[in-house]
């Protein structure tokens, strides 16, 4: 029977008719919700409260109830009718799913599900990253191409062109995932992965700094799942995953910016302004009102609109959106671009609602200062900042300091009175001015900076005497993919020249670096040397928690000591170009009565009772016996 025999007292002119009255009004009813923000939650949350985006043509105009017995606790309407904000109280809401109706007029327009999905167990006590690990950064577009089918998606803007320096190259969570026993054969702990949400820029968004969907995954990635299924890998080989969070700014192309909630959702001006990246004027006493404006308020790059963390309700969704990823993903700690560069009360209230959720939670801050002062300012509990009243609660923030002094020192072999050495020593004077120390990220190099081995020309001695500092001195150390091969990079040359893909990452490569035999000769000798080292330091609580005592250097000479109730190691570093012999007298308070020391890297033994010969740029890491 043809269908319209199914309705013999219709002609077909009418069937016609109410067929298309039907599909219409199924895309009516259908379209109605284009967004829900969050997508859906969880129960049992520490904070009950639940803002949920509903984004829809003209949604605003309706009354919203919901089922289960749910309190509506508020309901926010902006100048945009196509939004609606509804917040819920989940207070002993078990998991369970949600109808949302929407009626106008007092008549059901339309009905929308949500669940609250259970949580993971112990979800909210999850353990983080802290001194115990060593973090390893990578930029996943340039690290390794493990599924091909993905290069190019339709729903993005730019394309698959590896012979563009600043172009997509295919590197996705899926050649992580491959390649997730090489970094654990390195010694790392933890991975700290540049973004992953989707960046739909025409150009350059392989860093993905500039998001356009905050709660997708780049579909040249991969997919929500592959990033869940990356957290689950990592977690059975007990690594860590830390993901790289924006709060200060999106992309040009994020869904939003082309149908704003609210004129106030993100920093406006009359014209363009970009940030001054002042960021001292926020503790300057002498600073004016127009320069903390544009220090704050200004946007980072044109293609970046500045989030408004002043106006609560993209406050909320920022702090839901983190919280989501933590729950969903399974995460292990977040890094936070251009932590300061936020409004500090706005991005204060952000990171305390994370962590108190997730009281162990560890949250590592890019706090781009240039002295210890300014930096400790930001450190959850800081004295300094408590003289203005401020605590940004941020546990953990990035030692630039010590980055600086890093990028130079094994450079100057004369060790004079501001030269070489010293410029160490006088970095971890200033260790007073941090609540804690332990919990700072230390680096020589990221995806930002002149890559350590092109500073250092590619002299191996050198690049060892910088891992080895990162690897035994108070903090988390990170290591930027590649270095621990040898790959250099210089950044007067843009910022590609940082960013080059990891030897073997991609079917046809020559030179394979994820395998030893694969790897050149030259990148066996620095790929063993950090692997050694950093296998080491996991099992070193002295180097994770113990205390430390160092000594003024003489002859471009550095010794410290990093100890415990149990255990004793002595670091020696010969920054000079001459063969030295120490008198160990002077280390006295430290060696005690130990009579020997065990070299980590050489295995070899050392006398310390009197004096030990050390050979030009080289580093002797002594287990006191």
């Amino acid at each position: 029977m043809k269908k319209t025999d199914q309705f013999p007292f219709l002609n077909r002119s009418v069937l016609k008719k109410i067929t298309l009255f039907l599909f219409f009004m199924s895309i009516t009813v259908h379209a109605q919700i284009d967004k829900v923000e969050p997508p859906f939650w969880y129960a049992g949350m520490q904070n009950p409260e639940l803002q949920i985006l509903f984004y829809g043509k003209g949604i605003a105009q309706n009354q919203v109830t919901v089922s289960n017995s749910i309190k509506i606790t508020d309901v926010k309407r902006t100048e945009n009718p196509n939004y609606l904000f509804v917040t819920i109280d989940t207070k002993k809401v078990v998991a369970s799913d949600l109808i949302f109706t929407f009626k106008n007029n007092t008549e059901e327009t339309f009905t929308q599900k949500y669940s609250l999905k259970k949580r993971r167990e112990n979800s909210a006590q999850r353990k983080s990253f802290d001194a115990s690990d060593m973090m390893y950064l990578l930029m996943p577009d340039r690290f390794a191409n493990g599924n091909r089918n993905n290069d190019s998606e339709n729903s993005t803007q730019e394309k698959y062109n590896r012979e563009l320096p600043g172009g997509r190259h295919g590197g996705d969570i899926e050649g992580i995932i491959k390649n997730l026993d090489y970094i654990a054969e390195l010694g790392a702990t933890t991975i700290w992965s540049t973004p992953l949400c989707e960046d739909n820029d025409a150009a350059f968004s392989y860093h993905t700094y500039g998001q356009s969907d905050v709660y997708k995954i780049d579909p040249r990635y991969g997919t929500n799942a592959d990033y869940v299924r990356l957290a689950d890998e990592m977690h059975k080989r007990n690594l860590k995953l830390v993901m790289d969070y924006v709060t200060n700014h999106w992309g040009i192309e994020h869904w939003m910016m082309k149908d704003l909630p609210t004129k106030e959702w993100i920093n406006q001006f009359d014209t363009y302004t970009q940030t001054n990246h002042k960021r001292t004027v926020i503790h300057d006493t002498n600073a004016s009102e127009i320069d903390k404006k544009i220090t704050l308020d200004g946007w980072f790059v044109p293609s970046m609109p500045d989030l408004n963390l002043k106006n609560p309700l993209t406050l909320t969704y920022l702090i839901q959106n983190a919280i989501w990823w933590i729950e969903y993903a399974d995460l292990d700690g977040f890094r936070v671009d251009t932590y300061n560069y936020s409004d500090p009360k706005g991005i204060a209230k952000w990171t305390k609602s994370i962590t108190d959720e997730y009281p162990n939670f560890n949250i590592v801050g890019e706090v781009w200062m240039q002295s210890q002062a300014q930096m400790a300012y930001w450190q959850k509990d800081s004295k300094i900042a408590a003289i203005q009243n401020y605590n940004s609660y941020l546990p953990s923030v990035m030692d630039f300091t010590l980055y600086e002094a890093v990028t130079k020192v094994f450079n100057e072999d004369d060790g004079s009175w501001d030269k070489g050495m010293v410029k160490l020593y006088d970095n971890f004077t200033n260790d007073f001015l941090y609540p804690n120390v332990s919990n700072m990220l230390l680096f020589a190099e990221n995806h930002d900076t002149n890559r350590i081995n092109q500073t250092y020309g590619n002299d191996i001695r050198k690049y060892k005497m910088a891992m080895t500092l990162m690897a035994t001195v108070r903090g988390i150390p990170q290591l930027y993919y590649g270095s621990e091969i040898g790959m250099a990079g210089d950044k007067n040359k843009g910022d590609a020249a940082i960013r080059l893909d990891f030897p073997g990452g991609w079917e046809g490569d020559k030179n394979n670096a994820f395998t030893k035999e694969g790897r050149t000769g030259e990148q066996n000798q620095y790929f063993d040397f950090t692997a050694k080292l950093f296998q080491w330091r996991k099992t070193k609580a002295v180097v994770h928690f113990g205390k430390t005592t160092h000594y003024i250097p003489e002859n471009n000479i550095y010794a410290y000591f990093r100890y415990n109730a149990n255990e004793t190691v002595m670091v020696l570093m010969n920054n000079s170009n001459e063969t030295k012999t120490v008198n160990t007298h002077r280390f006295k308070e430290n060696i005690k009565d130990f009579k020997t020391g065990k070299d980590v890297i050489s295995e070899l033994t050392f006398d310390v009772t009197n004096e030990i010969i050390i050979e030009p740029k080289s580093v002797l890491i002594l287990e006191l016996k």
